[in-house]
């Protein structure tokens, strides 16, 4: 088993010193951040420990790290620690899955004995996983890629024989099939699990800054690098890196990308030196890549050396039989996650469920869960749906707006801001037409009403 950690976060520099200090006396293994951006990047799964972070901090703060964490494994121990006012907001912490909470402030010995009982619990989750997985019970990789179509019987069995190599991955699927979280299940079955998961979203990279983003650069490198910086290759040593929508890396790139893959070194913009890069690389993409190569887009020599070991996740389409089941399971995960009670579902909206074609597949899935528990959907029969071909434009046209604007509350969490700005129209016009629509702002909890009225 690996050395169990505790990830410690806080933008005070002096306090988390002096924190990693007490606790590495009492022998805990402790890596400190400053802020949340890499802590996701190092758990998951297989994750062996905890994290301790501080509930109110620049960026992403203590409450948002928690629900980011607990989209991963709900199971992961999360310590939040709080000031004098902020016990009403740890204890709503709590009950959206935070493990403890301490008010500063706090003996290190507290700290320390938390941490321990933490980890205790920790260890005891991922040994009952293993006994469930040799026991044949339902395992991780199932409890993510839940369904009894044989399509998903083989996705699971592939990922498992995949996951237990070092073999570069190419993933293939639509949209919203769930490509990422099948690399995250291969990285969190591998021996790499407790190292680095790095995402790049290759369609998302700057132009001018592409290169130096992923092989970093040394100061002086260009205007403005005043100092060196690691890419995130490099950032990622040790454990495996996500190339997401490969298909569009420049092609220019992808043969600088092609060195990296054949010998596993990188050099930094500026530098002659070249760097050891131990990683594991796993890729997706939505597009045909072979089309690519035929039409000159992507490089041949890139794409067979990447096509080594392929998983092909099936769409919705392909899986209608899984569509009721799956879709249960995602309402059960938006009720946790927004801390509403279980919903029973009636059959008539599993049967209508079942029915519907999701282009979008289990991301447009999970919106519908999301929206369902939220009460931001119609009744059934009241949808405007596709299969209603009979009706007034008018009635269609008022349906596909209500629609619009409970998928954009659902998205951004019931923060209503974001979604008067999304659409284009004054906050006026959002409320008046939540209340023609009886998307009645009640649904949304008062946490989001009081920070919308903040933020007007």
């Amino acid at each position: 088993m690996s050395e169990q950690r505790v990830l410690l976060v806080d933008d005070e520099e002096e306090l988390r010193r002096s924190a990693a200090q007490a606790l590495e006396l009492f022998g805990l293994s402790v890596q400190t951040f400053s802020n949340a951006d890499h802590v996701l990047e190092l758990t998951g799964f297989g994750f062996d420990g905890v994290v301790v972070s501080d509930i109110r901090m620049p960026g992403t703060d203590g409450m948002t790290l928690l629900q980011k964490i607990r989209e991963l494994d709900a199971e992961i121990p999360v310590i939040l620690v709080t000031g004098h006012g902020d016990v009403q907001l740890a204890v709503k912490a709590m009950r959206e899955g935070a493990y403890d909470f301490l008010e500063k402030p706090f003996t290190p010995q507290h700290l320390a004995g938390v941490i321990r009982r933490a980890l205790d619990r920790r260890s005891l989750v991922l040994e009952n996983r293993r006994l469930r997985a040799v026991a044949g019970k339902r395992d991780d990789v199932e409890a993510r890629l839940p369904g009894r179509t044989q399509v998903m019987v083989d996705l699971r069995y592939r990922i498992r024989a995949i996951g237990a190599t070092d073999a570069d991955t190419l993933i293939i699927g639509e949209t919203g099939a769930g490509k990422e979280v099948v690399a995250r299940a291969l990285h969190d079955i591998s021996s790499r699990a407790n190292k680095p998961f790095i995402a790049i979203n290759c369609a998302a990279l700057p132009d001018n800054l592409i290169e130096s983003e992923l092989f970093g650069h040394e100061a002086g490198a260009f205007p403005g690098a005043l100092r060196p910086r690691y890419g995130k290759f490099e950032h990622g040593r040790g454990g495996t890196i996500l190339l997401d929508e490969i298909g569009s890396m420049p092609v220019d790139l992808q043969a600088k990308f092609l060195r990296v893959l054949q010998e596993r070194v990188i050099t930094r913009l500026g530098s002659n030196e070249t760097v050891p890069l131990d990683v594991r690389f796993v890729a997706t993409s939505k597009v045909d890549l072979e089309a690519e190569v035929a039409a000159g887009r992507f490089r041949a020599d890139l794409f067979y050396r990447l096509n080594v070991a392929t998983i092909h996740v099936p769409s919705l389409a392909q899986r209608r039989a899984d569509i009721p089941l799956l879709f249960l399971q995602l309402v059960r995960e938006a009720a946790a996650r927004y801390g509403r009670e279980d919903l029973d579902v009636p059959a008539e909206v599993t049967s209508a469920i079942a029915q519907r074609d999701w282009p979008g597949n289990v991301r447009e899935l999970r919106n519908a869960a999301d929206r369902l528990v939220l009460g931001l959907d119609p009744k059934p029969g009241e949808t405007g749906g596709a299969k209603d071909g009979a009706g007034r434009l008018a009635d269609k046209v008022a349906a596909f707006e209500r629609n619009l604007i409970a998928g954009e509350i659902a998205a951004h969490g019931g923060a209503l801001r974001p979604v008067y700005e999304s659409l284009g129209i004054s906050r006026k016009t959002l409320y008046e037409k939540m209340q023609k629509y009886g998307l009645d702002k009640k649904l949304l909890g008062p946490e989001h009403m009081l920070q919308d009225d903040r933020e007007g």
